[in-house]
């Protein structure tokens, strides 16, 4: 008696018992999903530790949280009259006074600076005190603005007439639930109020509220891909089986499969992610074709021999066996984001790998007891077993396998060719808002602060002078300004905000505010106009943001578009050659971060870390071919029908020109850890066959070929429309993701049930090698009990 066949008795001893213990499990599971929370803060790929983590902590120590910002935009000439201007105004006052923001800078909140000669200091006056009542007036507040004071230029306008107002949140709620209350709650209804009254378009954008938009689409994306998961699976299995009773077992299976997932979420303390809200519906395309395999060999069972006993332990001892392997396959496959550093790739290795495991336990422990309890499937259940258009797909196969050979490896030859020049054609992206949802307006408000002002994600650069009050040297300001004059020079960023911009508007209010004196002081001009400086305490509030209390820190600050890691690699080598020229490492340190920035490393971190998960995803995967046949020849040809499939992806996304980016990295290893399946399936009952067949290899062959394709053409389908769901995302990245898995695991099957068979029996006289089998401990069920 073998292990199955032991585990098979034990399961069908002891039905109620193994039904009372999953549900006592589900039931502990659902008490943790009320640990389930959303992440409130961007997707960070980089492990702690990484360099350009750590200069990025540094400076939210010295500056703070720089993810704070929300800005408001409105392009409408109308603004420019008594009752809308002041309207917009109060907006923003009414804003400014919610305990959520911080402060907020805006037209209302512009302060001249002007020269007090007789006290020889800077003072500030508003740039209006009462609201304006007269067109005359707003043309003066207007003309004085666009006219008379640069500093503000780009920060809350530009010069074709848009104003921009920032609202600096409080910096303790970033990073929370309340931030999200606040956008939806407060937010939202006071814009869209703001609009509906004044009949003005308001455009809103920002860290935080992309963030938080986005993360609301994320959570409403993982109901619909779960209830489409569902529903098309359903669907196909019944095309198929054509029985209620085998497609309700399979959705019960999913069912309590999917609240695991959400249990373990919870248990785990895992925040959901855009990569973690994919695991629910993958476990149900996963976990259906556990249920064909099993159905279906109970269903075959049944009509050779009818009696029901024996039909569900041949399924437990027989397939179980091959779809423990092609589970532990799969899960090794997303097991290995667990040697990451990166703690978003972690813990989708970990829910996922702990979930595909979970789901072939349910299926196996719950189809086979349920069936215990039900009569033997009626003759109509099993007519889809002789379907004649199923039976003319695997004679056509058999036809192929058999004299088609050489049509096939030339086949494959080509198709590798064209894929590795598709290959050489993929490109890399980092970009933050790439995947982001077109159609939705805060994706158009991106687009228009973009064109607008340049763009929204920040990126910081940090002066280090070595030195307190090292910043305020005019040697330094003229360095800094050299750099930001190389930034204007890119038009993927917007103007730069630094110290130098207020050194600069004091030089012009000491010369009685004229815009021709907007410049960096001579040597000359130094001395007294910092003299004036230093009388003030009106700029301080202005000097904060810009420089730390020490004077030693100083921050440039830019925003970028929508770019790619190329292009960014171009913008930081250049700035990389000013820096370098101007600041020497000996009198300074400077580091380019931000947000922006962290993301575009971490999506190159993740590329390289995708080689090394996926050729350890190979290594495990040639480990268990090689204890299952004991034959380095078997390791080839059962990694050579898989790897194909990957590489023809990667070719494809060369051609249709699909980047590879943190959403589309997951293709290759879900699609090989899935695209294994059939091949272990494949090989499996062709060991079977050999021992059936005394160890000739053409019979086998043919044999698994005609009884596991079509298992392996159902799960394939179900799989391909499975995947299939994740392209009515609004998500670019996740709609490339569902689309590229469901090809790639499409190629696999035809690999599988092509490629494969060619090559066992190409190969015949180097892998026909009875000792080895004999002595293999990857025990299979004697070939008498199929007779």
């Amino acid at each position: 008696m073998t292990f199955w066949t032991k585990i098979a008795g034990f399961l069908l001893r002891n039905r109620y018992l193994v039904l009372i213990t999953i549900a006592i499990i589900t039931g502990l599971l659902v008490t943790q999903m009320k640990y389930m929370r959303f992440s409130y803060t961007e997707a960070n790929l980089l492990p702690t530790d990484h360099e350009v983590n750590i200069e990025y902590n540094k400076f939210l120590e010295i500056f703070g949280e720089e993810g704070n910002l929300i800005i408001l935009g409105v392009k409408d000439s109308t603004i420019f009259t008594p009752a809308k201007f002041n309207a917009w105004n109060k907006l923003v006052k009414d804003l400014d006074s919610l305990p959520q923001v911080d402060f907020t800078v805006s037209i209302a909140d512009v302060q001249q600076l002007k020269a007090d000669r007789k006290q020889r200091k800077f003072v500030v006056e508003p740039l209006f005190e009462e609201a304006p009542s007269t067109d005359k007036e707003i043309k003066n507040i207007k003309k004085q603005l666009f006219e008379k004071l640069p500093f503000y230029n780009n920060l809350l306008y530009n010069d074709k007439g848009t104003l921009q107002t920032a609202i600096y949140l409080n910096k303790d709620i970033v990073n929370t639930p309340i931030r999200k209350d606040f956008v939806f709650d407060v937010l939202i209804p006071t814009i869209n109020s703001f609009e509906k009254d004044h009949k003005i378009d308001v455009h809103v954008s920002g860290m935080p509220y992309i963030r938080t938009l986005n993360s609301q689409n994320i959570t409403d994306e993982m109901g619909i891909f779960v209830i489409g998961a569902l529903l098309i699976t359903a669907i196909i299995f019944f095309f198929f089986f054509r029985s209620f009773r085998a497609t309700f077992i399979t959705l019960l299976v999913v069912s309590i499969g999917v609240t695991w997932a959400f249990g373990f979420m919870g248990l785990f303390r895992y925040e959901i992610t855009v990569l973690s809200a994919l695991i629910p519906p993958l476990i149900i395309v996963i976990g259906v074709p556990n249920a064909v395999f099993l159905i279906n060999k109970y269903q075959q069972e049944v009509k050779k021999h009818g009696n029901q006993a024996k039909s569900l332990q041949r399924v437990i001892s027989k397939v179980g066996n091959a779809t423990l392997m092609t589970n532990i396959t799969t899960a090794s496959g997303f097991a290995t984001f667990i040697f990451v550093k990166s703690r978003l790739m972690r813990e989708f290795g970990v829910l996922a790998s702990v979930n595909i495991i979970s789901i072939f336990i349910l299926a196996l422990l719950i189809i086979p007891i349920i069936y215990s309890f039900m009569p033997l499937p009626e003759k109509k259940h099993l007519n889809h077993l002789e379907k004649k258009w199923m039976g003319n797909v695997v004679s056509w196969m058999e036809r192929m396998v058999k004299k088609q050979r050489i049509a096939i490896y030339i086949t494959t030859v080509s198709i590798i060719i064209l894929s590795m020049i598709g290959l050489y054609m993929i490109r890399v992206s980092g970009s933050l808002i790439e995947d982001m949802p077109k159609g939705k307006q805060f994706y158009k408000d991106i687009k228009f602060f973009e064109y607008e002002f340049g763009g929204i994600m920040p990126l910081e650069i940090l002066i280090d002078t070595k030195k307190e009050k090292g910043v305020m040297k005019l040697s330094t300001l003229k360095k800094m300004e050299k750099l930001n004059e190389t930034i204007e020079t890119f038009p993927e960023l917007s103007k730069p905000i630094s110290i130098t911009n207020l050194v600069k508007y004091s030089k012009q209010a000491y010369y009685n505010g004229n815009p021709k004196y907007y410049q960096l002081p001579t040597s000359q001009e130094k001395s007294y106009i910092f003299s004036y400086t230093k009388n003030s305490n009106s700029n301080s509030g202005m000097l904060k943001n810009f420089v730390d209390s020490t004077g030693r820190y100083a921050r440039i600050t830019t925003f970028m578009k929508d770019i790619g890691t190329d292009k960014m690699d171009i913008i930081q080598e250049r700035l990389q050659a000013v820096i370098n020229k101007q600041f020497p490492d000996e009198k300074f340190d400077v580091s380019l971060t931000g947000k922006a920035l962290v993301f575009l490393k971490g999506t190159n971190y993740l590329i390289k870390n995708l080689v090394i998960s996926l050729s350890l995803a190979i290594i495990l995967i040639s480990i268990f071919m090689a204890w299952m046949f004991r034959s380095p020849q078997m390791i080839l040809i059962s990694l050579i029908p898989n790897m194909l499939p990957l590489l023809i992806t990667g070719g494809l996304m060369g051609f249709f020109d699909i980047p590879i980016k943190p959403s589309t990295i997951l293709v290759f290893s879900i699609a090989f850890g899935i695209s294994v399946d059939d091949t272990i399936h494949f090989l499996a009952k062709y060991r079977q066959e050999l021992l059936a067949n005394n160890w000739k290899i053409k019979p086998a062959v043919y044999s698994a070929l005609r009884e596991t394709g079509v298992s392996m053409f159902y799960t394939s389908i179900v799989l391909f429309f499975g995947f299939l769901v994740f392209t009515v995302s609004s998500f670019g990245g996740t709609i490339a993701l569902g689309g590229l898995v469901s090809i790639t695991l499409l190629l696999a099957m035809v690999s599988n049930l092509l490629l494969l068979p060619s090559l066992l029996l190409s190969f015949e006289k180097k892998i026909a090698n009875k000792k080895v089998l004999k002595e293999t401990k990857f025990k299979i069920l004697p070939p008498k009990e199929d007779k």
